[in-house]
């Protein structure tokens, strides 16, 4: 059975042993589905595997938010990478 946590618009569904895949990932973090590949291209995003698709486990993600902030307008983010 599969675990969900509920979101603004829709659930995030979980695998048995933890893990979600890239569109729970981005319902989950409010990121695109684009922009979470160009964070994995980058080496910037939080931790993923490769089982055929792209998994992520909640911690991983929870890890890498707590880690990197989180920012809550454009200007900030211009001004965090500068």
């Amino acid at each position: 059975m599969n675990a969900t946590i509920p979101s603004k618009t829709k659930e995030v569904v979980f695998f048995p042993d933890g893990r979600m895949d890239t569109c729970n990932a981005a319902t989950y973090t409010g990121l695109a589905e684009k922009t979470l590949a160009m964070l994995r291209c980058n080496g910037t995003g939080p931790k993923f595997i490769k089982r055929g698709r792209i998994f992520y486990f909640q911690s991983d993600i929870d890890d890498w938010m707590n880690a990197n902030g989180r920012m809550t307008s454009t200007a900030q983010a211009k001004h965090a990478a500068s």
